[in-house]
């Protein structure tokens, strides 16, 4: 087999530079520095001009090198494509480098109660006072928000015309009075997810990305990223070290977050760690014996191949993005790929490990590893946590139903439903009822 010249480069860099004694901040900055924390990214703007597919070997061959993956989270997967693609060049030397440096940890200010797959009906309003704008208004769903630095914001700046037309982009500082951060606990026992309350909270103009109520177009490049990164399977060396300063992991040592050298990271929490189940998934049914069922056996070879279709639509995605084009329809269809794959490490994954599916540890630490020990099966908790976490693929980065819509219309030619929110101005509209 030929060498991929992309990896053994990285290999020899790796060797030069990776040292497990520093800490997460000086690994993240000489990996950001080089390129090879978003190889993806324009060789300007601290990448390597890669297509999505090598940057997911790149991330691979990181983690098989057994060094601390690139900086995880939110910023590089959409605030940084979202920025290279719409900042100006101040905003990409502004934000870009904490990115893919990891000092700062970005979260998205998108849902809201009332607006959450009719994401265009948002209500947080922004009002322009002088070189700033003040917002006031709630967001939910919000992702790792108790540890962002800064958040991906949409606000209604013009409620006089359609509601498309008059929402802005800003990266808003969350240390600020006026931003609260209220984490929401999960059936998993997890609170990755927040709702963000924003009272006359304060982000300068040059913060904006894209024109003033033009962010829609801006949101759509965010949201089209999710969906291909969501449904392609993401990244296989996500980073375990979170980014950003209220994390606390950036002063700690670099190689207490690294894999060790050969082995592979899983995870349940969509993308990257779904598509790494079936190879956990396959290992456990050859250890108890539940490979010689031939119905798992077929299941498992229907994931593999969900899985393949993933990873070349993603191909499909990162060549339109080598010419110029941003990721579109292919996003809907990779989102819906991947809500067909964890439905079915839902219900397979249960048929693999037996009874012992039943039980969770709803808190990490010592408890999850006895229970897996006392089950005999060592990949129990990432199972029941698949299991559990499996409804909120289906909903997050645009619902099913959306994506359904998306494709119906875009692909399909079928009609629209009904609707008069093209010509109306947002203030016209009606409103759904929050409490």
């Amino acid at each position: 087999m030929a060498t991929d010249p992309i990896i053994t480069e990285l290999n020899t860099w790796l060797e030069e530079n990776w040292d497990p004694d520093l800490t997460v901040e000086q690994w993240w900055d000489r990996l950001g520095s080089s390129g090879w924390a978003a190889p993806a990214w324009p060789t300007e703007w601290f990448g390597k001009g890669l297509s999505r597919d090598e940057a997911v070997g790149v991330a691979r061959a990181v983690s098989a090198f057994g060094a601390l993956g690139a900086p995880g989270g939110l910023g590089v997967q959409l605030a940084g494509p979202t920025i290279v693609t719409h900042g100006t060049d101040d905003q990409k030397r502004r934000f870009l480098p904490g990115i893919v440096k990891g000092t700062e940890g970005w979260c998205q200010l998108f849902s809201e109660p009332g607006a959450g797959s009719d994401l265009a009906g948002l209500q947080t309003r922004g009002e322009r006072d002088g070189d700033e704008w003040i917002v006031t208004g709630q967001k939910v769903w919000t992702s790792t928000g108790h540890y962002a630095d800064l958040g991906m914001l949409l606000a209604r700046t013009n409620p006089d015309v359609p509601k498309h037309k008059g929402i802005s982009y800003f990266g808003i500082a969350m240390s600020q009075p006026g931003i609260e951060v209220r984490p929401l606990r999960e059936m998993t026992g997890r609170a990755l997810f927040n709702e963000v309350f924003l009272t006359e909270a304060r982000v300068h103009d040059d913060a904006r990305i894209g024109g003033v109520n033009d962010g829609w177009a801006v949101a759509n490049t965010t949201l089209a990223n999710e969906r291909s990164g969501l449904g392609a399977g993401g990244s296989g060396g996500a980073a375990a070290a979170l980014p950003g300063t209220k994390a606390g992991h950036l002063r700690r040592r670099a190689g207490d977050f690294a894999n060790p050298k050969g082995s592979a990271r899983a995870s349940a929490g969509g993308g990257a760690g779904i598509a790494g189940l079936y190879p956990l998934l396959v290992d456990t049914a050859r250890n108890n014996g539940k490979i010689a069922d031939a119905t798992v056996r077929q299941d498992l070879m229907h994931l593999y191949t969900l899985n393949e279709i993933a990873r070349f639509t993603s191909a499909r995605v990162a060549g339109a993005r080598a010419v110029g084009k941003t990721p579109g329809l292919d996003g809907s269809t990779a989102k819906l790929a991947m809500s067909r794959i964890v439905r079915l490490v839902r219900d397979l994954g249960p048929r693999i490990v037996g009874p012992a599916a039943t039980l969770h540890s709803y808190a990490d630490g010592p408890a999850k590893v006895a229970l897996a020990e006392a089950a005999h099966i060592s990949a129990l908790p990432i199972v029941t946590e698949a299991v559990l976490f499996a409804p909120a693929p289906t909903i997050y980065g645009g619902s099913d139903e959306i994506q359904r819509n998306i494709v119906g219309e875009r692909v399909l030619g079928l009609p629209k439903e009904p609707s008069n929110d093209r010509d109306l101005s947002f203030k016209d509209l009606p409103k759904n009822a929050v409490r």
